[in-house]
């Protein structure tokens, strides 16, 4: 799902609230003797309106106040509650610590792959694990990313922790690994038993041969 980071003043993009692309309506508060200015730069309190949920982000400048997770994608409907929790805290602190955004997040898919059968000792391990079970090759490097961007929060290196765009793209990551291991998975399973007997018989038939 394409996700258009919130920012102050734009004519749309992902609301926080609702979750769709929509188009964003703003009122602007001058704080200094109640002299109103044209300018957007004398409005430091901005409240950005939603068109299609009515909802309101409130800002400061250009920090998002509210909602506290408003700058990241919204976790996959079909993420685990104990992965869903580690998201939203990680949403929460984005805007101000993404290094600790994107700790959390390595943590989260550490326990991601308990709620896949591993044993979240090790998450390299859990990792190779699940490419030995056939794990595709786009999931894979999406848990690697995931990974070793987490870890170089806690140990700094080569990659920018501090960069919000660099950490941006893990919460996407984590949700693309979600829709490929619970969510897509499910949707299969409950069309494929819609199928008839006769034909799920001929295509055990076929896969036999």
């Amino acid at each position: 799902m394409t996700f258009i980071p919130p920012s102050p003043f734009a004519a749309s993009f992902t609301c926080p609230l609702c979750g769709a692309i929509a188009q964003q309506e703003w009122w602007m508060k001058a704080m200094s003797g109640g002299i109103v200015s044209q300018s957007r730069d004398d409005h430091p309190v901005r409240v950005g309106k939603c068109t299609h949920c009515s909802g309101h982000t409130i800002w400061h400048e250009d920090e998002m106040l509210l909602p506290f997770s408003g700058a990241a994608p919204r976790p996959n409907t079909e993420m685990p509650p104990s992965v869903r929790k580690l998201y939203e805290e990680a949403a929460a602190l984005f805007t101000r610590s993404p290094r600790a955004a994107a700790a959390l997040l390595r943590l989260s898919i550490q326990v991601l792959c308990t709620e896949l059968g591993e044993s979240g000792k090790n998450i390299n391990a859990d990792i190779a694990s699940l490419v030995g079970k056939g794990l595709p090759e786009v999931v894979q490097q999406s848990l690697d990313i995931v990974r070793v961007t987490g870890n170089e929060a806690v140990h700094p290196g080569q990659i920018d922790t501090d960069d919000p765009e660099v950490v941006g793209s893990l919460f996407e990551l984590t949700n693309v690994i979600v829709e490929y291991m619970i969510a897509m998975p499910k949707r299969v399973s409950g069309l494929y038993s819609t199928l008839p007997k006769n034909a799920v018989d001929a295509i055990e038939r076929r896969d036999k041969a």
